[in-house]
């Protein structure tokens, strides 16, 4: 096994988490990979330095270090590369970064002996057949005009057959795991709406007027969401 550690220096002043990380790993004979731009940091001896790209395809398992902003920008490239990742929160309060800095010893040990469970997410794919663009999404996807100074009637289609219709500055679709999700579970709750976990499989539709609250919320299955936007 070998792990690919990528801080946030902003968040870890010093590498000091990040060094405290490949020490660990380092004693249970575990290779230590990082970005080539991180070469330069004192105490990091030992670890091998990689080209950003090349160090995730060398790596069997990714460590995020910095908080969930720092995770979701990672979780693209483990998902292109196929690598499982676990985030280490240096934030406020970790949605995704789940292991706490008093946790990391523990639960990098249990990385490096296989203890641990992989929990898989749902994602979604925006395409743009058009403009021959397309992009997947761990959080969100948003959807808007080409000003944010007047709403737009949008209509929502699954598997083609027509969902809702709706009149906002905008259209929100949510997985589970998105912040946006989160964001807004305390005013759907309030309103005696849904709220959302990030175990359940379903998706969020909301329409987002100027305020920031909900218009319409839709409850969409994995199924239902995986082809119809």
């Amino acid at each position: 096994m070998s792990v690919l550690l990528i801080p946030n220096p902003t968040k870890d002043t010093g590498l000091a988490v990040t060094r405290q990380a490949a020490a660990v790993l380092a004693e249970r004979g575990i290779p230590v990979l990082m970005p080539q731009a991180f070469a330069a940091a004192d105490g990091l001896d030992g670890v091998r330095f990689l080209p950003e790209e090349q160090a995730y395809r060398a790596a069997e398992q990714v460590v995020t270090i910095g908080g969930d902003g720092t995770l979701l920008r990672a979780g693209l490239d483990c998902l292109a590369h196929g690598k499982p990742v676990l985030g280490v929160n240096l934030g406020r309060t970790g949605f995704l970064a789940t292991c706490e800095v008093g946790e990391l010893a523990t639960k990098l040990n249990r990385l490096a002996a296989g203890d641990f469970t992989l929990v898989e997410r749902g994602l979604l794919h925006a395409r743009v057949p058009a403009h021959d663009w397309a992009a997947d999404a761990i959080n969100d996807i948003v959807l808007f005009g080409n000003t944010r100074l007047h709403p737009m009637d949008y209509k929502v289609y699954c598997d083609g057959a027509f969902v809702g219709g709706y009149r906002s500055d905008g259209m929100i679709l949510a997985t589970p795991t998105g912040s946006t999700a989160y964001s807004f579970r305390c005013k759907i709750k309030a309103a005696g709406g849904i709220s959302t976990v990030e175990d359940i499989e379903k998706f969020l539709d909301l329409g987002a007027d100027r305020l920031g609250t909900s218009r319409a919320v839709k409850l969409l299955t994995s199924g239902e969401a995986g082809s119809g936007y």
